[in-house]
């Protein structure tokens, strides 16, 4: 008979970087069973609260991004999918965010290094003395092994999943996956205490996380991608007050999205008297990019959404 109660636990030593289906399951569980992971931060604790900018330029990439797993999921074959119950997301008491030279939507503009470590408490974070995020904490990480051989990073997302950095999968979302190979081989990781839709600068608040997930296989649905229900309604979850919004337009919705930022940042010197750097890493956490119009040939446009709430005076 199904044990429902039993939960299984992922330490943070049984962790990897690459989705490889050939990897070993650190444990086996039947559909429908909890798993407990202790998640390290995305720096693969390189990054510490003792950290300083300066000690960014040691950190190696190649490790960055840890899942921890895989689990075989019995009788999880080809063709079904995964269902995945965010049961409950921890972060830890810290959190930082970075900007990396040559990595997020704005790479080759941002050229200097920057990194904050933010204290978590009460379920918020402070950015300064006016403005303080409210904490809606998920994985960035979560994935079944593709189905093809090989080793692939960890960074990208793909059909598997992956790197998906959905802030909207946080506890009690649902996370469907398509199965790719025998017992699936979920792993998860990245936990992220806060974001923006668009993760603009590369880092969220990137923290470690302690996660519960329920694994269940669902052979009475075929897809392609991940797909998800979220928990509730998104507006009003974190943010109850109006959004400050500026726009980018053009033929190519990257460009029209780096537009987006590029003006929210400008914004956000002239208002909040933010330096450049500043304003990139608060619109990494706290401001969605959205599509505004996709249908008008030949130009598009994307709004960058500041959520006004976040701000004390």
């Amino acid at each position: 008979m199904l044990q429902t109660h039993t939960i299984h636990q992922v330490s943070h030593e049984q962790r990897h970087l690459a989705w490889d289906k050939s990897l070993p399951p650190v444990l086996s569980v039947k559909g429908g069973e909890q798993v407990f992971f202790r998640a390290l931060d995305a720096s693969g604790g390189a990054i510490t609260p003792a950290t300083q900018t300066a000690d960014l330029k040691a950190i190696d990439f190649a490790v960055m991004d840890p899942v921890h797993g895989p689990v075989f999921v019995e009788g999880a074959s080809p063709g079904d999918t995964l269902q995945v119950d965010i049961l409950e997301v921890k972060p830890a008491a810290w959190g930082w965010t970075a900007i990396f030279p040559g990595f997020g939507l704005l790479a080759g503009e941002y050229d200097t290094a920057a990194l904050k470590i933010w204290e978590l408490e009460a379920g918020r974070a402070r950015f300064n003395e006016q403005i303080v995020i409210p904490l809606d904490p998920f994985c960035g990480e979560m994935g079944v092994a593709p189905r093809e051989d090989g080793r692939f990073s960890t960074i990208p997302p793909g059909f598997h999943g992956g790197n998906i950095d959905t802030r909207h999968l946080t506890a009690g979302a649902t996370l469907f996956l398509p199965v790719g190979t025998e017992g699936a081989l979920f792993s998860l990781g990245d936990g992220h205490a806060a974001q923006g839709d668009g993760e603009v600068c590369g880092t969220a608040i990137e923290t470690p996380m302690d996660v519960t997930v329920r694994l269940s296989v669902r052979k009475d649905i075929a897809i392609s991608e991940f797909e998800f229900l979220t928990a509730g309604p998104l507006a009003p979850r974190t943010n109850t007050a109006p959004y400050y919004v500026t726009t980018g337009h053009g033929p190519d919705l990257m460009e029209a999205a780096r537009k987006a930022i590029r003006h929210m940042i400008a914004y956000l010197q002239r208002t909040y008297d933010l330096k450049p750097n500043e304003a990139y890493m608060l619109c990494s956490v706290a401001v969605d990019l959205k599509i505004n119009e996709i249908v008008d040939a030949p130009n598009w446009v994307v709004g960058a959404y500041l959520p006004t709430s976040i701000f004390l005076k």
